[in-house]
């Protein structure tokens, strides 16, 4: 049976209930088959596992999709409900921030303002403000996230090792679409075009990860990644940046494992994906 409070207070009485060891999985909603994949991990790990909802504002510039982002809890809860979770807590925007936006968040440093942070000024501080806030509620042992969302994975890393925090950081790899899109709540934004162009991001990726395989350099794994995006790319097609670093987003020569990164608009739908690589030659950290 999966219980559903709204409250701190309700939160931490249905937490206190819990011995062993807890998992949480922290969602904005919207939950698809990637969620339910790191809903299953965290069921696996843990005695119990905790799923939060909560569409946080902090992390939506003010040109951004804050206000038509998905909410569908009806359909979550059910999807919770499935996957044998224990309890969701999904406070309301009130509930979280009661005295309005928090005058102090977290600093997510100098990688906050790159990749994902050089086009969403603010978006790390908000995405680590309201993560710290959750595992301080929840108190969990461990924590899942999706790899799909890289960046936010080693951030919540660093933040966690930085600060002393007692939680184990748990990376799920990406779930995908027999063509190869990245599952993510925004792909229901894509009209059928729109959706067909999408496969340009994890087409390149491909193509990255294959020349690497062939024993392309970082020069020649990008390269080939920017052809076949490029190749791909329709008028509705637009490339952010197209990235490849070290597996903890560090610059500097590294051969051996590696990350492509990639973030495109597809009309006014801004997806990203990622893929590991492994570089038989030494890698210098490339942007684009």
């Amino acid at each position: 049976m999966t219980a559903v409070v709204h409250t701190r207070a309700d939160l931490a009485e249905a937490r206190a209930a819990m011995p062993g060891a807890v998992a949480v999985v922290m969602t904005m909603g919207a939950l698809h088959s990637g969620h339910e994949a790191l809903l299953r991990a965290a069921r696996q790990r843990a005695a119990h596992l905790v799923v939060t909802i909560f569409v946080n504002p902090l992390q939506f510039g003010p040109n951004e999709d804050f206000d038509r982002y998905p909410r569908t809890l009806e359909a979550d809860l059910e999807i919770c409900r499935r996957a044998g979770a224990d309890l969701v807590f999904a406070p309301d925007r009130d509930e979280m921030y009661p005295r309005s936006e928090p005058t102090v968040r977290v600093d997510p440093g100098p990688l906050g303002e790159d990749l994902e942070g050089g086009t969403r000024p603010g978006f790390f501080r908000g995405v680590l403000t309201v993560v710290l806030k959750l595992l301080n509620l929840v108190q969990p042992r461990y924590a899942f996230f999706g790899e799909k969302d890289y960046q936010q994975l080693i951030m919540v890393r660093r933040m966690v090792r930085d600060l002393d925090l007692p939680v184990e950081i748990v990376g799920v790899p990406t779930v995908r679409e027999p063509d190869g899109l990245a599952l993510s709540s925004r792909n229901r934004y894509l009209s059928p075009t729109e959706r067909a162009a999408a496969r340009a991001l994890s087409a390149a990726l491909r193509a990255g990860a294959s020349a690497a395989a062939s024993g392309a350099d970082a020069a020649g794994t990008l390269a080939a990644a920017h052809k076949v995006f490029a190749d791909a790319a329709t008028s509705q097609t637009r490339l952010d940046y197209l990235a490849l670093t070290d597996p903890d987003l560090e610059p500097g020569p590294q051969a051996g494992p590696a990350r492509l990164l990639v973030a495109a608009w597809i009309g006014r739908t801004r997806l990203i994906d990622n893929l590991p690589v492994h570089l038989a030659k030494p890698a210098r950290r490339g942007l684009v």
